[in-house]
């Protein structure tokens, strides 16, 4: 099965094992059935997984919307392109692929620097780390990326070393439905896929805005699980970028992404 097929396997099935995870307090086990929650600065990966992933990755700045920031990712050059994906050792790597909504909201902050420029930044699913290498580029003062698979978090320390900058704080821990933490910006791309986990997203979303007064930025191609979900009448559209032909095609033809702005007021708070 091509890596094509994987990757609308990924979108249409298995993405309901992922959803169940983030819905879950417990998040997903790491490598050998231990637990790890936070990467600070200068932790070391394990060679065993350092070397697999440079194995089976591609660097590469060009097919998607911010060609400032080098990526290991998942490319038709790639051996597991081809193979089956049970042949894959970890668990699905929806972090070697590089998201519309995740392309349009690095893109926005690299354009517009001032929207994180000295604030602390959350980046939400952060998957291959785009957004949050964007917002250490455009002069945050703090990032935090956040997913619950420790293979992302391996690969997002990876490609800080592509784009030279010191790895920024890591966790794996699944912080929906925690207490709101006391960011500036929050930041997530793609991630309502899943009606239970939109849900969830959306009423501690909420949360994060009324105690901490956190702006939220969301960065989807207008997928129908999105539009369809009440959020979307609380949403604002920022910007839309038209995606590259690459881009498009490993996403159904999907033409263009969007910022979207979510500002929820007083009357829906409780919805």
């Amino acid at each position: 099965m091509a890596f094509r097929g994987w990757k609308r396997l990924l979108l249409l099935g298995r993405q309901n094992t992922f959803a169940k995870a983030w819905r879950s307090r417990k998040g997903v086990p790491s490598l050998h059935g231990k637990r790890c929650c936070h990467w600070s600065a200068g932790k070391s990966l394990d060679p065993e997984v350092r070397a697999f992933l440079e194995e089976n990755t591609e660097v590469t700045s060009s097919g998607h919307l911010t060609p400032e920031i080098r990526l290991r990712l998942l490319t038709p050059r790639c051996k597991f392109w081809k193979e089956k994906p049970d042949l894959w050792p970890y668990g699905d790597p929806f972090w070697a692929i590089y998201w519309p909504g995740g392309q349009a909201l690095s893109r926005y902050i690299l354009d517009n620097p001032r929207v994180v420029k000295g604030r602390s930044v959350l980046d939400l699913g952060s998957g291959c780390g785009a957004t949050a290498i964007a917002a250490v580029m455009s002069g945050a003062s703090q990032v935090l990326a956040n997913d619950i698979d420790p293979i992302a978090g391996m690969a997002m320390i990876l490609n800080c070393e592509l784009n030279h900058l010191n790895p920024f704080p890591i966790t794996i821990k699944n912080i929906i439905n925690s207490e709101a933490g006391n960011w500036d910006l929050i930041v997530l791309g793609d991630m309502f896929y899943d009606e239970q986990l939109a849900d969830g997203l959306h009423h501690w979303l909420k949360k994060c805005i009324r105690i901490q007064q956190t702006e939220v930025l969301i960065g989807d191609p207008g997928r129908h699980q999105f539009l369809s979900h009440s959020i979307r009448r609380q949403l604002h559209k920022v910007i839309e970028y038209s995606l590259p032909e690459y881009t498009r095609q490993e996403n159904n033809g999907l033409t263009s992404s969007i910022v979207w702005s979510y500002q929820p007021s007083n009357s829906l708070e409780n919805c």
